[in-house]
């Protein structure tokens, strides 16, 4: 009787037994479902310097792993000013459920000029580099694209009047020089802006010096025109030492004999 007993009780734990073990291997079985569907994430840097853009990359990520919320990360974004801090012009962030992928797509301005921005009082200064979307960075940005080999070319100085980077000189200086095409941009040294507003353009043609008087109206027409004065020069292998533009209807070309 005690035999039969002790047999029942086996029959009747043995069931119990298998089905934890069975519910065990299914738990360990759904984690490694889990596991191997963990977040996957993809960067497009475009123009931008890696380092910044993975550093931001990193903060995002960490951000939307607390909630799996793509809102969260926006907002994240917007309020802590992370694409100003890293150098960002314009972003997208995209996030696929089903294929739990997501997506950061970056861009960032291409760079202008240096700039020497003076504080009130004019008695303290600090450089900038002045971008195609007209805003002003910290010279990090350079040094940076330098670096990851992004930029290869000297970038021109912009020398104003103290107290003078005004937002509408900032707004006129950016969309003449963004419109400029790349090639000519590479010959210019340094744009001047006097106390009267009146453009002056140092260009380095073959090494030497070239100052173009471009007066204080009508940037964008003589721009036209000095382009292809420069062209035809240079075709010509001729280099002239000063090129009056201040009146858009009479061009005035002197050379130095020397060169």
């Amino acid at each position: 009787m005690i035999k039969n007993s002790a047999k029942i009780r086996f029959l009747l734990i043995a069931p119990v037994i298998l089905l934890f073990v069975f519910m065990v291997e299914e738990g360990v079985s759904s984690l490694g479902v889990e596991k191997r569907q963990e977040v996957k994430y993809r960067t497009s840097f475009g123009r931008c310097p890696s380092r910044a853009a993975g550093t931001l990359t990193l903060q995002l990520i960490k951000s939307f792993e607390k909630n799996k919320s793509l809102k969260d990360v926006k907002t994240k974004i917007v309020k802590d000013k992370l694409d100003e801090k890293h150098f960002i012009s314009s972003y997208k962030v995209k996030y696929d459920p089903l294929k739990k992928y997501l997506h950061f797509t970056y861009e960032c301005p291409e760079p202008l000029m240096k700039v020497q921005i003076y504080k009130e009082g004019g008695l303290e200064s600090y450089e900038a580099v002045l971008v195609d979307n007209g805003k002003l960075f910290d010279p990090t940005y350079e040094v940076l694209l330098r670096n990851e080999k992004k930029l290869s070319y000297d970038l021109p100085y912009l020398a104003l009047p103290v107290g003078d980077m005004d937002e509408k000189i900032q707004k006129d200086i950016t969309e003449l020089v963004s419109g400029m095409p790349l090639t000519f941009r590479k010959k210019l040294a340094e744009i001047i802006i006097n106390d009267d507003k009146e453009l002056t353009i140092i260009l380095s043609l073959n090494n030497h010096p070239s100052s173009v008087f471009m007066g204080g109206t009508e940037w964008g027409v003589k721009m036209t025109k000095l382009a292809k004065i420069v062209n035809y020069m240079e075709l010509k292998k001729k280099i002239p030492a000063i090129i009056n533009l201040t009146n858009s209807k009479k061009v005035v070309v002197k050379f130095n004999d020397k060169f």
